[in-house]
């Protein structure tokens, strides 16, 4: 299935109040799986830079000034889109800005029944406990060095990891890499591949007797045994292969 996680940087915390998005990240996963498309752009809000939100994103007015604007990408941004679901992290808020600026132009909003909240989902998963995206990415072990302020495609990027922990993804295999060797170093790992002790037949004695009276009647050259090579014709079969491919 095809996804795309994305996150936003604005210039304050609502569109309604002149606030703009000033970064959009967006990265395409498929079965949860990262595919290496994204789409990212800077943005120029055409206004000042509040201090309080330079500090978060670290995203100047110098620096935006003469970059793209927001109605020169957002046809490209739908087409990247698709009718893909929308993952973002506290969803509301990133629709909200993307929606007002689709408005801006006259152009038709996003549904939020295509997008998939994982502040909703980590907060029924985690019940209490903090639930930011760096708090997630602690404790899925997803790697933090590379963040040392908010950015739209990196954030994305992480976000695509933290939802493939919440939703399992990660752990497709009965057993994860990391497990299997923990159990191999803890000397575990023969339990992978045979039982402690065999199970206890479920056939009553009656059911045996009875499967042994059916198979009398076959008589001595059973259909089967024509597709049942013995021991010794496995090993010669198996040697005249080798000998072909000699």
């Amino acid at each position: 299935m095809r996804e795309i996680v994305f996150d936003t940087e604005t210039t304050g915390l609502d569109p309604t109040k002149g606030h703009r998005i000033v970064e959009i990240g967006a990265v395409e996963i498929s079965n949860l799986i990262p595919s290496g498309r994204t789409f990212h752009f800077y943005l120029d809000p055409e206004r000042d830079m509040p201090e309080e939100a330079f500090r978060v994103h670290g995203l100047s007015s110098a620096f935006l000034t003469g970059q793209k604007k927001f109605r020169e990408i957002a046809q490209s941004f739908l087409e990247f889109v698709g009718d893909a679901a929308l993952v973002a992290h506290n969803a509301e808020f990133d629709m909200r800005f993307v929606n007002f600026e689709l408005g801006l132009l006259g152009m038709e909003a996003i549904p939020f029944d295509r997008v998939v909240d994982t502040l909703t989902l980590a907060r029924r998963r985690h019940p209490g406990a903090s639930n930011t995206l760096d708090a997630l990415c602690q404790r899925y072990g997803v790697d933090l060095t590379r963040r040392d302020k908010h950015g739209a495609l990196l954030d994305a990027g992480l976000l695509a990891e933290v939802y493939a922990e919440l939703m399992g993804g990660r752990q497709s295999a009965l057993i994860l890499q990391a497990d299997a060797a923990t159990l191999a170093e803890a000397g575990g790992g023969e339990l992978l591949r045979s039982r402690p002790q065999k199970l206890a037949p479920l056939l009553t004695e009656a059911e045996r007797a009875a499967h042994e009276a059916f198979i009398a009647k076959l008589g001595k050259e059973p259909m089967w045994l024509r597709y049942f090579a013995q021991p010794e014709e496995m090993e010669a079969g198996f040697a005249s292969g080798i000998e072909k491919r000699a």
